[in-house]
């Protein structure tokens, strides 16, 4: 479909919802900051089904929020969420995005952390403040290189063995999460 046509079928107008995305995104992912989860989760064009399949679940158990930078490898209609059996999908708090630009928009003084092999600080050693913004790149290409320029000094590093690309995402991201959640003292978990 052209972009010319999906516009003819999917028209967005204010104050009108944009259906080319399920479930609806928010204009604001909060109206009330004390609503707002302890931590957010971005995937910057995710290509794997499952990879995010196993991060929602992540979120929803730890009442993160998942967002979505757009394009995706993969469907997340209803149906096709229904069809992979992602029972868990209905109580995840996401968000999806048209592009970068889009996700900034919408989340203005956003405090992002961006992690990737290419950052020099170990993760351990940063300090995440609640609502942070945890951003992973895609599996096969990581995060551009405007994003590294944006944050030179948001960059975070997962220790591991030089020989070895990376950890899949699904893993990264658990790892991260788990370690901001401990800073913040495991905020609303048993």
């Amino acid at each position: 479909m052209t972009e010319q046509n999906k516009q003819a079928a999917f028209p967005t107008y204010q104050n009108v919802p944009d259906l080319r995305h399920w479930p609806q995104p928010n204009s604001t992912p909060w109206a009330e900051p004390a609503l707002a989860p302890a931590l957010n989760i971005v995937l910057y064009e995710p290509e794997i089904p499952a990879n995010t399949g196993n991060i929602s679940r992540t979120c929803v158990v730890t009442g993160a929020a998942l967002h979505l930078i757009e394009p995706l490898g993969f469907d997340i209609s209803e149906r096709a969420v229904r069809r992979a059996g992602l029972d868990y999908w209905q109580k995840l708090q996401l968000y999806t995005y048209h592009n970068w630009q889009d996700f900034l928009e919408r989340n203005p003084g956003a405090e992002i952390f961006l992690a990737t092999t290419k950052g020099s600080v170990p993760y351990t050693e940063i300090s995440y403040p609640r609502g942070a913004f945890l951003v992973f790149g895609r599996e096969t290409a990581g995060l551009p290189e405007e994003l590294h320029k944006a944050y030179p000094d948001k960059r975070l590093r997962i220790p591991m063995r030089s020989e070895y690309r990376s950890l899949n995402l699904s893993n990264a991201v658990a790892v991260v999460l788990f370690e901001a959640l401990r800073q913040q003292g495991f905020p609303d978990l048993l």
